[in-house]
């Protein structure tokens, strides 16, 4: 009876509806064999992971170990102590022995009880498959769904999710973290190795294509002339196209200086044959000589007839580029034109390597222009999270609305991730790891049993003695 009652708790029956009654060690054996059969080399190095146990599991089997043995241990001594009175009620040792009697055989019920109790939650008492024991092995996927369900219910209802962010009270310790220059310089290298490492990721060809083809799209889509016609309306208005004028006059002036040989020779050689070379060369130096004196009094006279006939020019081209059907559709085909040519394809083409190589530069040097500002920016948004009720509600909103987002629109795949990994566990693994957690509790349940069984026999005992007399 010793051994059978200090074995139980350990070995007694198969787990899951096996029905067989087996060590422990010899079942974990025979798993492990029936795995290693039937999967193969991999299935077996699988299996062997889900069984094992870490070290703080290993303490804890020892701690159940040891309070079955005290439990198992109180059972037999109330046995001997029933044994014993009963001998000696016998023997005539008076009353006081019925007693002691019922008091050790109620104990002895209600630790059977609780054992059995305990028992089958584990596995069937005795290894016999009797009706509604071996719980946890049969209704593992059962208590997965429910522990799923359970955390989707009251865990990750919008309710809760929102009282429990607003209690962190993101905004402001956020702002307080990120007002720190230490954890401000942190962020922005971390931000930079990201951008660093996305720049590298992508594929030239494909950005250049996506770049080019939104880049086309965009002025296919949107007409310039109206907008080209405002801002030139505008540039004229505040004069700001005289500085262009000056310069374009003042370097003609200076390369006439330079070169009227050329305007001369060109004069002389639009000439009719028949003239003779003296005139031709007079009429060349009368053409330089007037084509100088007009550049340069048009430089040096901000008031110069010609100035004013440009302005005009301007201020009616730019009224065409607006309202005048014909002009519009002539910029509109040029537009096509020029974008369908292959050297600006492959100009925008080649903005994109320009700027990956910019700001893959600026991200790299930690004292860039780029990281600078990002810095100086998240030390100025801390400093305003920190400080400023508005913003740490606008920030505490923001994070609220994403929480919620995520949760209501992703709960049963969360909550599947709970049912589908307790499914995915060894029955039998199962089955130990959780008694290795909470058995030592329960062999609690056992000797409280007994304690409680014992002073309620001697209760009803006594009473039933005195209400006899």
């Amino acid at each position: 009876m010793e051994r059978t009652k200090a074995e139980l708790p350990e070995g007694a029956g198969g787990t899951g509806g096996s029905g067989g009654a087996r060590s422990a060690g010899g079942a974990g054996e025979a798993a492990g064999a029936d795995t290693a059969g039937a999967a193969g080399s991999a299935g077996a190095v699988r299996d062997r992971a889900m069984t094992s146990f870490s070290p703080a599991d290993e303490v804890k089997r020892r701690g159940v170990r040891r309070m079955k043995l005290t439990a198992t241990g109180l059972l037999l001594f109330v046995a001997l102590v029933y044994v014993l009175a009963e001998w000696a009620s016998h023997r005539g040792a008076g009353a006081w022995a019925g007693y002691v009697s019922a008091a050790a055989e109620a104990g002895m019920v209600g630790a059977l009880a609780d054992w059995f109790a305990v028992t089958a939650l584990f596995r069937h008492p005795l290894g016999i498959p009797i009706p509604h024991t071996a719980i946890i092995p049969k209704k593992k996927d059962q208590l997965g769904v429910s522990l799923g369900e359970f955390v989707g219910e009251n865990f990750l209802s919008e309710a809760v999710v929102r009282q429990r962010l607003r209690a962190v009270g993101i905004g402001s310790r956020l702002g307080a973290w990120l007002a720190v220059p230490e954890h401000a310089d942190r962020v922005t290298a971390e931000l930079s190795a990201a951008l660093r490492g996305a720049l590298t990721v992508l594929r030239d060809s494909d950005v250049q294509a996506v770049v080019g083809e939104a880049i086309t799209r965009r002025a296919d889509a949107q007409e310039i002339a109206p907008g080209i016609g405002k801002m030139l309306d505008r540039v004229v208005s505040d004069g700001g196209h005289k500085r262009a004028v000056d310069l374009i006059v003042s370097r003609a002036h200076d390369w006439l200086i330079l070169h009227g040989d050329s305007v001369m020779d060109a004069v002389q050689g639009g000439a009719p044959g028949w003239t003779p070379r003296f005139v031709d060369r007079k009429i060349g130096d009368r053409v330089y000589k007037e084509l100088l004196r007009f550049v340069t009094e048009m430089r040096d006279m901000p008031a110069h007839p010609a100035r004013g006939a440009l302005d005009r020019f301007l201020t009616d081209f730019a009224a065409d580029l607006q309202s005048d059907t014909e002009t519009r559709a002539r910029v509109e085909r040029l537009k096509t034109e020029v974008l369908g040519r292959g050297e600006v394809q492959d100009l925008i083409a080649s903005a994109w390597t320009a700027v990956r190589s910019m700001i893959v530069s600026a991200a790299e040097d930690e004292r860039s222009e780029l990281r600078l500002r990002v810095r100086a920016s998240l030390l100025s948004l801390g400093a305003r999270m920190a400080s400023d009720a508005k913003v740490q509600a606008k920030v505490d909103g923001w994070v609220e609305g994403a929480a919620v987002y995520v949760v209501t629109t992703y709960r049963k795949e969360i909550t599947s991730l709970i049912t589908d990994t307790v499914a995915g566990w060894d029955a039998e693994h199962t089955t130990k790891k959780i008694e290795a957690n909470i058995g030592r509790d329960l062999q609690f349940i056992r000797i409280n049993g007994t304690v409680v069984g014992s002073l309620a026999g001697l209760l009803i005992y006594a009473v039933s003695r005195i209400l006899g007399a």
